[in-house]
């Protein structure tokens, strides 16, 4: 063999030994870096949670409505004319029979004392009549026909005496007045719209509900009446009126409710929302609607449970269950099955989870479970 070869074949020697001796490296270091990874365990993933606690709920039926004024007009005048004097402005409460407005009555007046005048004379005509009756001076025709005239007259006084009150506009009811819509010198025909005047005190709350609850429905049942624009207030009514037919074509029954409203913090139109107070009581087990994932296969919760580890210590991992649900009211929801009174329930983060991961509790912002929530009107 030739000194070129034996070189040859020393280098290729020396090159396998180098190339396997950092193989040898690298497999080393990969089986250590993945020995320490299988070592390391994930860092629970922080949630909040809250104790599942059972509370009785008044069994009610809400529904949405709106708010009527028990009694309320829009004020036209009868007659035509020109307005004379305007005794009321916007937003005016008045009483029954304050004056509104005056419609021009110097013609009628005129008119009238002249009718007045020949009421007189016809008056002391049937009166002469009479008189000479007695004494046998005149027929009995004679005084038939003094009498006729009187009464005509007389009936005439009267229809103009009606025609001038009506053009003299008062309140019907006491109320408060909407926005003036004439104004002074304005001729007005027959019909036209003066102001509206509705009663505030109190107020009807109209509402429907299915024809299932008619069971429930009785004259006197309370209801409670919530308003947007008073998020925290609860106006509290009765029912007075329940229809006696049912709508044919959504098989809904109107109700009506009585509302007082002696602050004047309502005003007919309101949308409002309305819960019916029934006399039965119900106990459930309820969770703040964050706590519920809603899944089309079936509706679940995460709760808290301790376990043992590989090394004998206590772990808090979490726990998937599917409960059943039923009635929602303001921020909460009643469970019906699938948790129990005390159980703690996640109510955040869980998306990060699956069964059975180590979780780290963090309640430093809590859910507020509440049926009634009052967030704040921005």
């Amino acid at each position: 063999m030739s000194l070129l070869v034996k070189r040859t074949l020393g280098v290729i020697v020396a090159i396998l030994l180098v190339v396997g001796a950092i193989a040898l490296w690298k497999y080393y270091t990969i089986r250590t870096l993945i020995a320490k990874m299988s070592a390391q365990k994930p860092q629970p993933t922080e949630v909040s949670s809250i104790k599942a606690t059972e509370e009785v709920w008044q069994d009610r039926r809400h529904a949405v409505g709106s708010l009527a004024a028990v009694q309320g007009v829009t004020v036209c005048n009868e007659l035509a004319g020109t307005i004379q004097k305007v005794a009321f402005e916007s937003g005016d409460l008045v009483k029954e029979g304050d004056l509104l407005v005056q419609l021009n009555v110097t013609a009628d007046e005129a008119q009238l004392r002249g009718l007045q005048a020949a009421a007189t004379l016809a008056r002391i005509n049937f009166e002469r009549a009479q008189e000479l009756r007695r004494n046998n001076t005149n027929s009995q025709a004679d005084i038939d026909a003094a009498q006729a005239q009187c009464q005509q007259s007389q009936a005439a006084v009267d229809d103009l005496q009606a025609t001038v009150a009506k053009k003299v506009i008062k309140a019907p009811f006491a109320g408060r007045l909407g926005i003036r819509q004439v104004n002074l010198g304005q001729y007005l025909a027959a019909g036209t719209q003066i102001v509206s005047l509705q009663a505030l005190d109190p107020l009807y709350v109209n509402f429907s509900l299915p024809q299932q609850a008619l069971v429930d429905l009785k004259i006197g049942l309370a209801v409670e009446v919530r308003i947007d624009a008073y998020p925290t207030e609860v106006f509290e009514g009765t029912i007075n009126a329940i229809n006696v037919k049912v709508d044919d074509a959504t098989r809904n029954v109107q109700v009506q409710a009585t509302l007082s409203n002696a602050k004047s913090k309502l005003t007919p139109g309101m949308f409002a929302g309305v819960d019916v107070v029934l006399p039965l009581k119900s106990r459930f087990i309820t969770l703040p609607q964050p706590a519920i994932v809603y899944n089309p296969y079936g509706n679940t919760v995460y709760v808290v449970e301790k376990s043992k580890g590989d090394s004998g210590a206590d772990s808090v991992v979490a726990r998937q269950r599917v409960v059943q649900l039923g009635e929602t009211r303001g921020d909460q929801v009643a469970v019906l099955k699938g948790v129990q009174p005390g159980d703690e329930v996640m109510t955040s983060g869980q998306l990060k989870l699956r069964n059975g991961a180590a979780i780290a509790i963090n309640n430093t912002v809590a859910l507020d479970n509440n049926p009634a929530p009052t967030p704040p009107n921005n």
